[in-house]
């Protein structure tokens, strides 16, 4: 039901990926500036209309010119050290998107390593609240029928290699 990839999230053929966003939804760096461009302009005009996100939350969309059908945009946590409760708003970004999946019937959904990159979320505590949120999720129900974990850069696939194989 879980398989870890390393590449880029946008070439996926999968029902869903996951966006980590900004709150604003417009785009931006990082994993979210890939989407956006590889999406197209008709990803931004959507996301206007969804006027922000919170953190923790998510909102989806259409996939446009994407391989996938969907996106579910997620707002993770910036790091402050852990004092602002960044644990369970990055735990609401995986467990939301698993909803949002599971309401709208898509059964393949790809998440990228939410918060690690310019919000400076430590990455071995981001990979283990990843996976225990999203197990923790496929424990309650069958669906979606499965979860990729997409790491871009080497560290964090090994990470998660290392948690999953454990």
């Amino acid at each position: 039901m879980i398989e870890l990839i390393k590449g880029d999230i946008t070439k996926l053929e999968v029902d869903v990926i996951v966006n980590a966003a900004n709150r604003s939804l417009l785009g931006g760096g990082g994993v979210d500036g890939a989407i956006h461009r590889a999406a197209g302009r008709e990803l931004l005009e959507e996301c206007k209309s969804l006027n922000g996100c919170n953190t923790g939350e998510a909102e989806i969309t259409a996939g446009y010119k994407l391989p996938a059908g969907h996106i579910i945009h997620t707002v993770g946590p910036v790091w402050h050290g852990g004092s602002r409760s960044e644990d369970s708003l990055l735990k609401n970004c995986y467990m939301n998107s698993m909803r949002l999946a599971k309401e709208n019937n898509l059964k393949t959904i790809a998440f990228p390593n939410i918060s690690t990159g310019v919000y400076h979320f430590p990455k071995a505590r981001a990979a283990n609240i990843a996976i225990d949120a999203v197990m923790g999720f496929l424990a309650a129900t069958d669906f979606p029928e499965k979860v990729y974990f997409v790491c871009f850069d080497k560290e964090n696939y090994n990470l998660y290699r290392d948690l999953l194989d454990a």
